[in-house]
């Protein structure tokens, strides 16, 4: 599991894909580095209503795994992969503020962090 921090950019309606799935994607800014970052999630099923007391603006906190699919077409193609962050919950944040006064946002595995090398590494790359 990962968790991410930002923003609410855009937040769309629920999609009915089939009689038997459905899915909202919203998208979270990241403001902790030099360029922002805008990360597009996904909410399926019953976690569409997650979205439903957050709005645009809002920060967050997104707890999501990442899920990846094999796909090959009918018409003998080549495979495709496809990736997508599956958020299984959205936390709303204490406030709301623009990007000059947001605090950094933090991507997170299990826990983990940086090590103390990369915490102190200034590099762009």
């Amino acid at each position: 599991m990962f968790e991410l921090n930002g923003i609410v950019k855009l937040k769309k309606d629920e999609q009915k894909v089939s009689d038997a799935f459905k899915k909202r994607e919203f998208v979270v800014t990241d403001n902790s580095s030099n360029y922002p970052q805008h990360i597009l999630f996904q909410l399926t099923q019953e976690r569409c209503k997650l979205l439903d007391d957050i709005n645009e603006g809002d920060q967050v906190k997104v707890s999501f795994f990442i899920k990846g699919r094999e796909w090959q077409g009918k018409d003998g193609g080549g495979v495709k992969y496809f990736t997508s962050l599956d958020a299984w919950r959205v936390e709303r944040g204490t406030k709301e503020y623009s990007k000059e006064s947001q605090a950094p946002a933090s991507l997170s595995a299990n826990g983990g962090g940086l090590s103390n090398a990369e915490e102190t590494d200034d590099l762009p790359f």
